[in-house]
């Protein structure tokens, strides 16, 4: 059970058996039978009723199971019904909420991976090349593709495999590699991957990696070249410089042997990396920065410079559903001037990056790249921003619709529980109106902005008003005990109460109250946590 966003989490079962948070034991087992008692199937014939009895009494009895239980208490005061259905168990050196925190987030990530483990895990890309100087030229406009592609699976606790391929063609020339790739978790801190490939690049390898530290890990690794026999060793060292920020160094010894150095920084609102590559005969640089705007946009800038390439990026992105996001991405560099456009789910991609020249003219590159962004922002002003302000209205609408049908089903369910209690809360009325004791006459629970407008009779408020609220008279003349009082407890959302319900989820509620008592009239107000007792003096009208 989720916390609300305004009140104290996991306090239902409380209120479902009107006790307080810090109730004993024994106000536990009388709670119980008191409910038990109204809500016991066998007390009834009609099927009807027996039906509606069942389903609370199946309630009362899960709230008594649990509540009564000091484990399981203990667990559902911190985590509520989730760390309940975790499988959560306590032991001898398992009993302080640190530990059981621990234990839950342990058992939560073991169900992440047996999640994971069930799935098989495909991933894939297409890029394709297209080129408008040899389009009109007359020689077409695909100027090459290229496809791979990855499946993953968990086949045992600590083994993954990986099989993998990809085709390439540029012009009359093209080739391809198929590759395989076997790791194994020897144990919580390292690991081992064996692969080999065939193809334009076969070779067989192995690599492993270890956890130094808590927060540095190393990686080395061999492979074997297939075609010519040279080995390739590279070796790893990753560090964690801050709780935002990682930096790691790379050697590489073989045929093309170099040492790099990078950094890598993530936080909520942007991303950014560097590398810094020194090889036998060539150098490189390159550094990449993304902002999120939001939490469905992002602008995204990169360069790369060195002894092979010169090359600056900028573009951006938006996330058009929820496992699709298309970036748009402008490259200029000594290859010649592109638009790249992506297109990103879930795990596959497809990219297509249009050559617009071989030549870096200043006025060309401006032009390409203001008239095209220029476009950009009239069609998303004028078509993008109308179809998603559309969409998200008729997304809204549609959660508004399942909200009041989640609300109406809730409000029968209350009703009908309120059906049950009816007589027994008659009987207690009545006993109370003959010895001049507690009688609560009206009493109406929801949105505060509502209640505020409440009259003398609850018609008069409205349709809108009304719908908002619930008549909860008779379930508090039900609660009133023999002495003749009224106990809400503090900390213990209203909605949860036997007959109660949530008529307008996500706003802020009250419960207001008239009732009587020796011949004198009261009224109180309070807040959906706020505790009440009645009656008092000062509630006299």
């Amino acid at each position: 059970m989720k916390a609300d966003a305004d009140g104290p989490p996991n306090r239902e079962l409380y209120a479902l058996l009107n006790i307080s948070p810090e109730a004993s034991t024994e106000e536990i087992r009388k709670a119980y039978r008191q409910w038990a008692q109204v809500y016991h199937p066998d007390k009834y014939q009609a099927p009807q009723m027996k039906d509606i009895a069942t389903e609370n009494f199946q309630r009362i009895c899960e709230a008594y199971e649990i509540l009564s239980d000091e484990t399981k208490r203990q667990i559902y005061d911190i985590y509520g019904m989730e760390g309940l259905t975790s499988g959560l168990e306590l032991g001898p050196k398992l009993n302080k909420a640190e530990e059981i925190k621990e234990e839950l987030e342990r058992l939560r990530h073991q169900k992440e991976l047996e999640k994971v483990a069930a799935h098989i895990r495909p991933s894939g890309s297409i890029l394709a090349n297209l080129s408008l100087p040899q389009f009109l030229q007359g020689k077409g406009i695909m100027k090459g593709m290229a496809m791979a592609s990855e499946v993953q699976s968990q086949i045992s606790k600590n083994n993954a495999i990986g099989i993998g391929g990809n085709l390439a063609v540029n012009g009359n020339a093209g080739g391809g590699v198929a590759s395989v790739v076997f790791r194994h978790q020897m144990s919580s801190v390292s690991s081992l991957e064996l692969m080999g490939s065939v193809g334009m690049r076969a070779l067989i390898g192995v690599q492993a990696s270890r956890n130094l530290s808590l927060h540095s890990t190393a990686t080395m690794g061999l492979a074997m070249s297939l075609r010519d026999g040279s080995i390739n060793l590279s070796n790893i060292w990753t560090r964690q410089l801050s709780d935002t920020t990682n930096g790691n160094i790379q050697l590489s010894l073989g045929t093309e042997s170099s040492v790099a150095v990078g950094w890598q920084k993530k936080e909520q609102k942007m991303s950014a990396s560097g590398e810094i590559k020194i090889g036998m005969g060539s150098f490189g640089a390159s550094a990449h920065y993304t902002r999120r705007f939001s939490s469905k946009s992002h602008g995204r800038i990169a360069s790369r410079f060195g002894s092979t390439a010169l090359e600056l990026e900028v573009g951006g992105g938006r996330k058009i559903s929820e496992f699709s996001t298309v970036c748009m991405l402008y490259t200029v560099g000594v290859q010649g001037i592109f638009w790249k456009f992506e297109l990103h789910r879930g795990g596959q991609k497809l990219i297509v990056p249009i050559l617009l020249s071989r030549h870096l003219d200043p006025l060309f590159a401006t032009g390409a790249f203001v008239i095209p962004t220029s476009f950009y922002f009239i069609f998303k002003k004028f078509v993008l921003k109308p179809y998603y302000l559309k969409r998200e209205k008729m997304k809204a609408l549609e959660n508004a619709e399942q909200t009041i049908t989640k609300v109406r089903e809730a409000r029968a369910a209350a009703e009908k529980a309120q059906h049950i209690l009816e007589n027994v809360a008659n009987r207690k009325r009545n006993r109370q109106l003959e010895t001049g004791g507690l009688v609560v006459t009206r009493a109406v629970y929801g949105s505060r902005k509502a209640l505020r407008n409440r009259t003398k009779n609850m018609e008069e408020t409205g349709d809108d008003a009304a719908s908002q609220i619930l008549d909860v008279t008779l379930p508090l003349n039900f609660l009133v005990n023999d002495s003749g009082q009224l106990k809400l407890h503090e900390g213990v959302k209203k909605s949860g109460i036997m007959g109660f319900c949530d008529p307008c989820p996500g706003e802020p509620k009250q419960l207001y109250v008239e009732y009587t008592f020796q011949g004198n009239k009261f009224e109180a107000t309070v807040d959906d946590y706020e505790e009440l007792i009645i009656p008092h003096e000062a509630h006299r009208i």
